[in-house]
């Protein structure tokens, strides 16, 4: 009975280590970057939650489902934070942990964030994070018993612009990776009370300034506003918000998705009364649950069909 016990226990924690594995996103040296003596951070609030800022090696944190759900299909998370810093845990691990429970496969990246110090050119650095994720899970597809072909892109806030730009500016992929003909258009996307536009009136000052400085050009701020980049190529979008939101407007949202119905973007939006900004998994205002609703769309689109 004890050999069972024992066996049945290293069983657990052989699937947990192997469902928690971390890779570094680049092998070799990192495009878009100095040498710096900048080190990572990561600070533990006090209700628990983890912050992640100065990020200089960036990685991709997998989740694996049970073998017996696996779908096929995969996610890579990029966490919010208003281009500061990463909510890893409550916009990356737990939303994770949530999708393995669908069979989908999930990735949390912890990407670049913004830097003069650490990056030539810091309004790229995010979006050539996120191409490189998904150029290397598509890459890694047969070792991670994926279908390159139903990889999707998820973010929540800032992490929703990161997302929402690699799945409107795919059609030139920045940096060295553009080398690689391996897709980094998303086949779907995820966003989370993203911050979507950078124009002055609906723009999270913060984000924008963070990404593009000070004083962005008009040229600049038309380019990273993602609703005015939407073409029929745009991946089908699943979006949330919340009509409270007092840190990102909820018309971030309702442009994004105005813009992908002009285009014939397959579409669908979810909007709470209430919840505010940053709910992650659980928006307390309310009994629906959005992973819920999430899990129905992915399943009406094939995306959870072994």
């Amino acid at each position: 009975m004890k050999a069972l016990l024992v066996t049945a226990l290293l069983g657990i924690l052989g699937h947990t280590m192997s469902a928690q594995t971390m890779v570094s996103l680049y092998s070799g040296t990192i495009p878009n970057s100095i040498a710096t003596d900048m080190q990572e951070t990561s600070i533990t609030l006090a209700n628990g939650g983890v912050r992640v800022s100065n990020v200089v090696q960036p990685t991709l944190q997998v989740f694996r489902p049970a073998k017996e759900k696996a779908n096929g299909t995969a996610v890579v998370i990029c966490p919010g934070g208003g281009y500061v810093r990463l909510s890893i845990d409550s916009e990356g691990s737990d939303v994770a942990k949530r999708l393995t429970e669908m069979g989908v496969t999930a990735f949390v990246l912890k990407y670049r964030l913004p830097n003069d110090q650490s990056q030539p050119d810091k309004t790229t650095a995010p979006l050539q994070d996120a191409q490189q994720a998904l150029r290397l899970v598509r890459q890694k597809a047969a070792d991670y018993g994926i279908n390159p072909n139903r990889v999707g892109l998820m973010g929540f806030s800032a992490g929703g612009h990161l997302a929402s730009t690699a799945g409107t500016h795919f059609a030139t992929p920045v940096g060295d990776g553009a080398k690689d003909n391996t897709s980094v258009r998303p086949d779907f996307l995820v966003l989370l009370y993203p911050v979507i536009s950078f124009t002055d009136s609906l723009a999270h000052g913060g984000s924008r300034e963070r990404l593009l400085g000070a004083t962005p050009t008009a040229a600049q701020i038309r380019l990273y506003s993602n609703e005015q980049q939407v073409t029929a190529q745009t991946p089908p979008t699943f979006l949330v918000h919340a009509a409270d939101d007092k840190t990102v407007k909820v018309q971030n949202s309702i442009r994004f998705y105005e813009a992908c119905l002009r285009a014939g973007v397959p579409t669908e939006m979810h909007l709470y009364p209430k919840g505010g900004h940053g709910f992650g998994l659980n928006n307390k205002t309310t009994k629906d649950n959005w992973t819920d609703r999430l899990q129905n769309w992915l399943d009406a689109n094939g995306w959870l069909v072994k």
